[in-house]
């Protein structure tokens, strides 16, 4: 007799098939999905369930990415590389774009552009009719994270109300919406960093060399160790040194900070992130560091 405990998922195939259900519901529910994909390793982990949830088809939706135009040169190669690989098309939309048709004006030149994205990416969903956005958004990222469902309705002009949320009883999703309203999903909602680095060594994934310890030049400002950048050069009489790191999050590389780490291996990545206690963007995102409404604020007005 066959022992039922043979059966017992791992608590990340358990995680896999619920974000494999998601997907597949989507795909099934919704006219014209998109998956939001930027070369970091959230979006890769979401690619690799995607891949699964339709395999051996190829994804039956378009990828976006919402380009700051401040991008590490690592995660745009692989961005790339893997799109051609999959065979999928990709959507670009250019928060410089924005900036040159004057729908978004920048703060200075080199300032973050983080907010700026916001109205790129309504812009794209409009343009594009996307009525389901998938999104690689984590409970335990910040706390305005923490309040999204995993279905997360937005109304005509994209916006976020924490307080007007469907109830998903049962993981029963509910995705109706009308005309020019649209639904964010998150299928890594219930995923730690701890489980996107575990899933990353289980299924041996592929992700951009940036996120594993290297030498690379850096200065220090408010405590946060930011890389040398063309987009980010070191305010007058900051100190350039260089000093092993790596990234735990990687985006706008204005304002986007290393860490200081001598984890070269995923095995050693994983060490590192289970002792932590502090959250990525907490210990990286300078924009976000200082103030605990900032996220909250830019997910009402469209934010990822």
């Amino acid at each position: 007799m066959t022992n039922s405990a043979d059966f017992t998922l791992s608590h990340l195939r358990v995680l896999e098939s619920e974000a494999i259900h998601i997907f597949r519901e989507v795909a099934a529910e919704f006219e014209k999905p998109c998956l939001l994909f930027s070369g970091g390793k959230d979006s890769i982990v979401m690619l690799r369930l995607a891949e699964k949830a339709f395999y051996p088809a190829k994804i039956p939706f378009p990828l976006m990415h919402v380009d700051t135009g401040h991008n590490f040169d690592e995660v745009i190669e692989y961005r790339d590389r893997r799109v051609a690989e999959l065979g999928v098309r990709l959507v670009v939309a250019s928060v410089q774009d924005s900036i040159d048709s004057g729908r978004v004006r920048e703060d200075r030149p080199g300032a973050s552009r983080n907010r700026l994205q916001t109205t790129t990416l309504l812009d794209a969903i409009t343009e594009n009719k996307f009525d389901a956005v998938f999104g690689g958004g984590r409970r335990d990222e910040e706390k305005a994270r923490a309040k999204e469902r995993v279905y997360s309705f937005r109304d005509d002009f994209g916006q976020w109300d924490p307080k007007n949320q469907r109830p998903e009883l049962w993981s029963l999703y509910n995705g109706r919406h009308r005309a020019g309203e649209h639904i964010r999903v998150f299928p890594l909602s219930n995923w730690t960093e701890l489980d996107i680095w575990q899933y990353i060594k289980e299924e041996q994934v592929e992700i951009p060399s940036i996120y594993y310890a290297h030498r690379r030049p850096v200065y220090k400002v408010d405590g946060m160790i930011m890389a040398v950048h063309e987009v980010a050069p070191p305010p007058e009489g900051a100190e350039v040194f260089e000093s092993t790191v790596r990234y735990r999050t990687v985006g706008d590389a204005s304002c986007t900070a290393a860490v200081e780490s001598t984890a070269d291996t995923v095995d050693k990545v994983i060490v590192e992130v289970a002792a932590t206690r502090i959250t990525e963007r907490g210990a990286t995102r300078a924009d976000d560091r200082f103030s605990q409404a900032a996220m909250e604020d830019r997910k009402k007005e469209g934010y990822f």
